[in-house]
């Protein structure tokens, strides 16, 4: 989360919920990350014990975060993230925005141009607009991973995401590589709907990391983070992520 947002709108399973307070804005700035226990909490923000108690408890009365315990040791207690950003206060990204609307423009005679620029268009918008589109996308791509995993054969780590990568060619996705490393990655080059982006100075896959994060826990009961750390919209020739191990 940016540091200049001074207000966000999350939304819950019970609504959308408006918070500008500063010490909960950075509780949930470090959970947006990844988990984290009371003690972590208290490191990372800077706080005393006291203030941290008292706005995590609000923060669990606005169903915002999650305190859950460890399965080999009920005594140890860490808590999770349980909503989205929808919008926040910044300056809005319009310049963007209107440069790739009029990049859009000059493509309307030809359809597989159009068709390639409309997704990336459709985010500049929202955020030109104050509404941050990655959570909402990243969410839904984990829904869409929840349903293509079953239907892969594989049962171990490796093996389902060279499944999906041969899922990625056949719906002209992109051409998916696994990466060799001590930590897993995914190389992606043609990607279906940044593969035309310019350098924007941001990635814009949350979707595809939510996909694959979808269809990794769907299938393994694999509980990772997929970041997407290079992009098309960053000036790489490629999408390149990395897969983070979240299981506690």
């Amino acid at each position: 989360m940016e540091n200049d947002r001074t207000t966000v709108i999350l939304s819950t399973a019970t609504g959308m919920i408006a918070l500008d307070s500063p010490v909960k804005l950075k509780i949930l700035e470090i959970l947006e990350i990844g988990t984290a226990s009371f003690d972590e909490l208290v490191e990372k923000s800077n706080k005393a014990k006291s203030t941290i108690s008292v706005h995590l408890h609000d923060l669990e009365e606005l169903n915002l975060i999650h305190e859950k315990t460890f399965p080999n040791d009920k005594r140890k207690k860490y808590f999770v993230l349980n909503a989205i950003y929808l919008a926040y206060s910044q300056r809005p990204l319009r310049k963007q925005y209107n440069r790739q609307m009029d990049v859009l423009g000059t493509s309307i005679t030809d359809g597989n141009s159009f068709k390639e620029k409309l997704f990336g268009n459709f985010c500049y918008g929202m955020e030109a607009y104050g509404i941050n589109p990655k959570p909402i996308l990243k969410r839904i791509g984990n829904d869409i991973g929840a349903k293509i995993g079953p239907e892969l054969k594989s049962r171990y780590c490796e093996g389902i995401l060279e499944e999906l990568a041969v899922f990625w060619s056949e719906h002209g996705l992109g051409e998916m590589t696994l990466l060799n490393g001590n930590q897993i990655g995914i190389s992606v080059v043609n990607c279906y709907h940044c593969g035309k982006m310019p350098n924007v100075g941001k990635t814009l896959c949350s979707m595809d990391e939510g996909i694959i994060e979808g269809v990794l826990f769907s299938k393994l009961k694999y509980n990772c983070r997929v970041q997407e750390i290079e992009c098309y919209g960053t000036g790489h020739n490629h999408c390149k992520f990395i897969v983070e191990d979240l299981e506690l």
